[in-house]
């Protein structure tokens, strides 16, 4: 695309904080925009919340909880439910939150608005897979609720999936309906194109928006930002910071600085990345943003600043920091390689009155699985037991892939059953780890195991019936199968 125009474009930034709203009251939905926007509120909801919330565990259903809670006479409406819902997937409790929306207009009758499908469709989506329920979901809504929130529900969904024919029917059904006047519609393709390495759509894509009228948003830039960064072209990405920042009204805040740290960061300018991190600090908004320290922690690790990890922390436990921070601060020294403080932040979590989430010592356990530390890791899932932790697919899954990569196979498939059997559609074990496991069978000639291996794979939707058969003949065969042979199977697979 010639800068020339894209600078026109970027110039109608200026314009962006008035127009936003009448560009779109899209922007304006609360429960498409953003999972989350506050806790769940005071009073019953919050309390309903309360016993809802220490059940982690995705594979246990939350609904006689519900159900209890109507039997003690409880009241229960809409709104919270729906408060319940988002702050259920901000925390990516997907099962759970879609639990809530079924019961509500199974069990309570209240009636699914256009946006409440929406929501489902996605939820859909993440725990039971695009492919099959969700579409079928989506088939079988009346057309009355086939509205916009719905058709760029599907539309994130196939996105999100990297489903690019079925993204771009969806799509074209949009303009068709009269349903493409807004950016955020057009960032899921753009993000599609860019992941996808189509850089002629995402040019073409651009060039659409333009001739609509259609308003870069800072989610626009974000995407643009890591496109011009994948291919490496520093020369728009300081072009797209300096237009920007030359304009007084340009809504450029600590979002967009961090996605520029990002591009700049894959690009290997890790000074340029640096200081754009200083510019998105210089921008956070007055009230504590949560998401804001979680990213700059991520960020500063990834550049290898773990004096800067160690300040923002300091800065973020000025306010009560709840599991996910935890989270992502002990992610961010383990990447820097630091277990040790990282251990000592997890004592101080364990310490805290906070529901015993299994994913915060998921991350010590992989920490220590992937240095080789078994024992430790072994003790840990032993601890978080014994504190009431219920380990979920992805302990299983480390420990798994601590003992592959540590010369212990028989303990390593024995673990990746776990793992597969309590996999959820948006986190399945990796390819390697799995190739690993049937090589190991295949290598210790039990045939019958490595096909209840594979059955197990098919069963739980991580291959397909075709990927199925492919791997049986495999494994069957009297030449050995190398872990690269499969890898090229499985890869085939997840592309399609």
């Amino acid at each position: 695309m010639e800068f020339a125009r894209f600078s026109r474009l970027l110039q109608e930034i200026r314009n962006f904080g008035s127009r936003i709203e009448t560009h779109s009251n899209f922007y304006s939905t609360k429960a498409m925009l953003s999972p989350r926007f506050a806790e769940p509120r005071e009073g019953p909801t919050a309390e309903l919340y309360r016993r809802i919330s220490p059940v982690g565990d995705w594979n246990i259903s939350i609904v006689p909880i519900l159900n209890q809670w109507v039997e003690e006479g409880r009241s229960v409406d809409a709104e919270g439910l729906k408060d319940i819902i988002r702050e259920l997937r901000y925390y990516k409790r997907y099962n759970h939150a879609l639990e809530i929306s079924m019961w509500m207009s199974d069990k309570r009758y209240f009636e699914l608005s256009s946006l409440d499908a929406a929501v489902r469709l996605e939820l859909i989506s993440k725990a039971q897979g695009i492919e099959q329920n969700a579409e079928k979901y989506f088939n079988d809504l009346s057309v009355k609720r086939k509205g916009l929130h719905v058709y760029s529900a599907l539309l994130k969904c196939y996105a999100t999936e990297k489903c690019v024919e079925k993204a771009e029917a969806v799509m074209q059904k949009m303009r068709d309906l009269g349903y493409d006047k807004n950016a955020r519609d057009y960032n899921f393709m753009l993000n599609l194109y860019y992941k996808t390495g189509n850089m002629e759509k995402m040019e073409s894509l651009l060039q659409e928006m333009e001739e609509n009228g259609i308003v870069h948003d800072k989610f626009t830039l974000a995407i643009l930002f890591s496109a011009y960064a994948a291919i490496m072209d520093i020369e728009k990405m300081d072009k797209i910071v300096r237009i920007v920042e030359s304009e007084p009204n340009a809504v450029f805040d600590w979002t967009n600085y961090n996605a520029a740290a990002v591009g700049y960061k894959k690009a290997g300018l890790f000074d340029k990345a640096f200081e754009m991190l200083k510019k998105a600090e210089a921008r956070l908004p007055s009230k504590p943003d949560f998401t804001a320290y979680h990213s700059l922690l991520t960020q500063y690790a990834t550049i290898g600043r773990k004096d800067e990890v160690v300040r923002v922390w300091s800065l973020y436990k000025r306010y009560k920091v709840y599991n996910p921070g935890y989270k992502r601060v002990l992610k961010s020294l383990v990447m820097l390689g630091d277990i040790e403080m990282a251990e000592g932040i997890f004592d101080e979590w364990e310490s805290q009155d906070l529901s015993y989430d299994m994913n915060v010592p998921n991350v010590m356990i992989g920490a220590y699985s992937k240095k080789g530390l078994i024992e430790k890791a072994e003790a840990l899932v032993d601890r978080a037991i014994s504190k009431g932790g219920k380990p979920n697919g992805w302990t299983w899954y480390c420990l798994a892939t601590g003992y592959l990569e540590n010369d212990q196979p028989r303990k390593g498939v024995e673990m990746m059953k776990r793992a597969i059997v309590l996999c959820v559609p948006y986190r399945k074990p990796s390819i390697e780890p799995l190739a690993a496991c049937l090589e190991h069978l295949k290598g210790l000639g039990d045939i019958e195991e490595a096909e209840e291996f594979i059955k197990l794979l098919m069963d739980e939707s991580i291959i397909s019936l075709d990927i199925q058969e492919k791997l049986l003949n495999a494994v069957k065969a009297e030449k050995s199968v190398q872990t690269g042979a499969l890898l090229e199977l499985m890869k085939a697979e997840k592309k399609s």
